[in-house]
């Protein structure tokens, strides 16, 4: 027969795996409830900047109740934003941009009903530091300063904490503050998509080649310059006068000044290019692959696509069967004349950023900020991202 007292020794060795367990499964609520909250030690909700509709300026709201995130899964993290910034696309998404096919990775099982990606947070870069890491994260550790792109389905980064998966973060350059380093992330990994991954262009080919960057004074045409003559090209740059002065600055070679005439008729006295990255879309189409060595190997990249548009427009299937049309067909068209057309897309690596780090790091990429905001000011830098005409990024310091 059991004693008393071994009895005893059961039941306590029972409260104490139970504690253990949900010690375990509570530890990250607890940390963020007792630790991390800049509101009441009890709290488990954070400022954040929201919408819960897509329109207008007018949409975006300030809340001090956002739900802190928690850690689903086992290789996300969590960060405590010090700085983020406002691109284009965040003023787009705003509006309702893409919400067809974003919608659709948020909910691919299509379980959720209409509307249930409000309140959404928007803001696409993120410099910050780790606060919690899910188990299979082996490179981060609380405490780390990072920087990282949330991809645009995901909730974006105008808030006090933000979870992100942890290949999609990288140790921010030690040469930046979060400021600075807040500035670079979306707008680099988007060039480096267009450049690298789809241009394949990379420091072992690029020297001597010759770049033309249309919309060279925005954030991807600043980074893109910036890259590509630390990998030794030749850069031929277009914008408008009063940009001029930042671009040559950052390395332009040459810089066409679209304000002061036709940019064909100014391109025409150049000799032709190995590759041009399109930032601008629309009529350039029609004449800037003109101006591309033929059968060299030459190549178009741009990143204005009607992808998500078309969605927008025609729904998910037939909007990416017009999509796969439009590509093909131009694609086609184009390699028949000697040159080749692609389209790029932004992507989120931790492992591009590591690059990106280094060369900044080693003094090649400096980041191009315009101009920051506090974070009670997130409207007001919708408002200047929405005018257009950017020399370079806008921030919001979060922290």
């Amino acid at each position: 027969m059991f004693t008393m007292e071994f009895l005893k020794t059961c039941v306590l060795r029972r409260n104490a795996c139970t504690a253990v367990c949900f010690w375990r499964s509570h530890a990250i609520q607890k940390l963020l409830v007792g630790k991390i909250s800049t509101t009441s030690s009890r709290s488990t909700v954070m400022p954040a900047w929201v919408i819960d509709k897509y329109g207008k300026n007018e949409v975006l709201r300030f809340t001090q109740n956002m739900m802190i995130p928690v850690i689903h899964y086992p290789n996300e993290v969590i960060i405590k934003v010090h700085a983020a910034s406002v691109n284009p696309i965040d003023v787009n998404m705003r509006s309702g941009y893409g919400a067809t096919a974003l919608n659709m990775k948020r909910d691919p099982l299509h379980i959720k009903t209409k509307g249930e990606e409000f309140p959404l947070t928007l803001g696409r870069d993120v410099s910050g530091v780790v606060m919690e890491c899910g188990l299979d994260v082996r490179y981060f550790k609380p405490g780390d300063e990072v920087w990282a792109a949330v991809p645009p389905w995901k909730q974006g980064t105008l808030s006090e904490f933000v979870v992100v998966s942890g290949n999609e973060v990288s140790l921010k350059p030690k040469s930046l503050t979060h400021t600075q380093a807040a500035s670079l992330p979306y707008v680099a990994l988007t060039a480096w998509s267009a450049i690298n991954k789809v241009g394949g262009l990379n420091d072992k080919n690029c020297p001597g080649k010759r770049v033309l960057i249309l919309g060279a004074s925005g954030g991807v045409g600043t980074f893109a310059i910036q890259v590509m003559k630390a990998w030794g090209a030749h850069v031929t740059a277009v914008c408008s006068q009063d940009a001029s002065e930042l671009v040559r600055k950052l390395g332009a070679d040459d810089v066409i000044d679209y304000t002061s005439g036709n940019v064909e008729e100014q391109l025409k006295s150049l000799k032709p290019f190995d590759f041009i990255l399109d930032n601008v879309g629309g009529s350039t189409e029609t004449w800037a692959l003109n101006f591309l060595k033929k059968w060299s190997g030459a190549t178009y990249v741009t990143l204005v696509t009607p992808f998500l548009l078309n969605m927008d427009r025609l729904g998910i299937a037939d909007g990416m069967l017009q999509t796969g049309v439009t590509v093909g067909s131009k694609a086609l068209k184009h390699f028949w004349q000697g040159v080749h057309y692609r389209w790029a897309f932004f992507i989120a690596s931790g492992v591009y950023l590591d690059d990106i780090a280094k060369l900044v790091d080693e003094g090649k990429i400096q980041p191009v900020i315009e101009k920051t905001f506090p974070f009670s000011q997130v409207p007001e830098a919708f408002l200047k991202v929405e005018r257009g005409h950017a020399r370079g990024k806008t921030v919001i310091n979060v922290v």
